[in-house]
């Protein structure tokens, strides 16, 4: 019935087209922040390597690293979760678990750069809870999806 409105076919291609142009700007954006990312991570990896202070004995030196590798990690994964598939929609499946696996990330990302030394246990909670809801969400995504099909 809506798409008997006069005009709708054509304001619903300039949206798609819109859409497109974003999601291209986006995902330019993302692929610049996440080269950039890189460059800082080889930059970071060799300046270690050559001032002999990459030890695997060091936890402040492995988390600061291993901080860099996961928001690489986060940046594609975020630009993958654009580009998923351009024909499925918006609100599908396997865009909502992309975003789960990314908000998964970026909480493990924070607990591995997180200094225990000076942590409150409220934020380990709180972050405990938070990695614990978006597992218990994915699961419950996971499983209707697979109930589905």
């Amino acid at each position: 019935m809506i798409k008997n409105i006069p005009g709708f076919l054509k304001l619903s291609a300039i949206f798609d087209l819109f859409e497109e142009l974003a999601m291209l700007v986006l995902t330019l954006c993302i692929v610049v922040v996440a080269a950039l990312g890189l460059v800082h991570v080889l930059y970071a990896v060799f300046e270690m390597v050559l001032t002999a202070t990459l030890s695997p004995t060091n936890p402040a030196a492995l988390q600061s690293l291993f901080g860099l590798f996961f928001t690489v990690l986060i940046a594609l994964e975020f630009k993958h979760s654009i580009l998923v598939s351009p024909d499925t929609p918006s609100h599908s499946m396997v865009r909502m678990r992309s975003v789960l696996l990314i908000g998964m990330m970026a909480t493990v990302r924070k607990f591995i750069v997180l200094d225990l030394s000076g942590v409150d246990v409220m934020e380990v909670l709180a972050l405990s809870a938070a990695i614990l809801a978006l597992g218990i969400v994915y699961w419950l995504v996971r499983g209707n999806n697979k109930i589905t099909n």
